[in-house]
């Protein structure tokens, strides 16, 4: 090692492709498709009927149907999240949307992350998870050539 520079004690970064299987583990979700976009900031899930409660002792909660009835994932859970922030979020066609922000964990390459993600509805998207650079940002590389990465490393240690 030359004189001056540290060596770096930094986790290597897994490589991900353009599309991952990922799973939500307080949310009941497995293994749903996500698309990998490095131009998003902010990570997003698809979900309907997504408005504001007050409960019984003053406490606003958002409650929200995750997916919706047309998904093979739906699992007809209504959730609801005490802990939450309305923000400012860029559309993917540059329009500026006021939507909920909730922390959750996600889980890719037997790795759980505590991450966050916009609540929105993407039914007219084609993939019903988008994750965006804050998450990626330190642990993943992205290979656009790619995908599943993770999923075919699971199966290969399955079948090991």
């Amino acid at each position: 090692m030359k004189e001056g520079k540290q060596s770096s004690l930094k986790p290597e970064k897994k490589v991900i492709g353009r599309r991952e299987l990922v799973s939500f583990p307080e949310l009941d979700i497995d293994e749903i498709e996500a698309k990998i976009d490095t131009g998003a900031y902010t990570s997003a899930i698809h979900c309907s009927d997504i408005h504001e409660e007050t409960k019984a002792d003053g406490t606003k909660v958002i409650a929200l149907d995750l997916l919706d009835p047309s998904h093979p994932k739906y699992n007809h859970k209504k959730l609801k999240f005490s802990e939450y922030d309305l923000r400012e979020i860029k559309s993917s066609i540059g329009e500026v949307q006021e939507r909920y922000v909730i922390r959750t964990k996600i889980k890719l390459f037997d790795e759980t992350i505590d991450a966050e993600f916009s609540l929105s509805d993407r039914s007219d998207m084609k993939y019903p998870v988008l994750i965006g650079r804050k998450l990626l940002k330190g642990k993943f590389i992205v290979d656009v050539s790619r995908k599943n990465l993770a999923h075919k490393l699971k199966i290969k240690k399955i079948k090991k």
